[in-house]
């Protein structure tokens, strides 16, 4: 099985129930594809560089996740472009 690394960042301004939702909605997509999640780790709010739609701050959520092919993570990387609450996202694959 091949290991990736997703770390994506959710608007900052979601409440507690929102923000755990989202996270849920999100994760179910990679298992219900066959992906096993290993290790989820949450950095919280933290300032962004650079406001990305024009928000000065973003929630971070790193991912360590195991599946057989990267086609497995299309349907996350499908849904995370058109999902207003994900500000970024990023997949690659885990050197560890």
């Amino acid at each position: 099985m091949k290991k990736y690394e997703i770390m994506y960042i959710l608007k900052a301004d979601l409440d507690d129930a929102a923000r755990k939702a989202e996270m849920d909605k999100l994760h179910g997509h990679l298992t219900k594809a066959g992906t096993k999640i290993t290790k989820v780790t949450e950095w919280g709010v933290k300032d962004l560089a650079y406001p990305i739609k024009k928000q000065p701050k973003g929630y971070y959520v790193i991912l360590k996740i195991e599946c057989d092919s990267a086609d497995e993570t299309k349907e996350f990387d499908r849904l995370s472009k058109i999902d207003s609450n994900v500000l970024r996202y990023l997949i690659t694959v885990d050197q560890d």
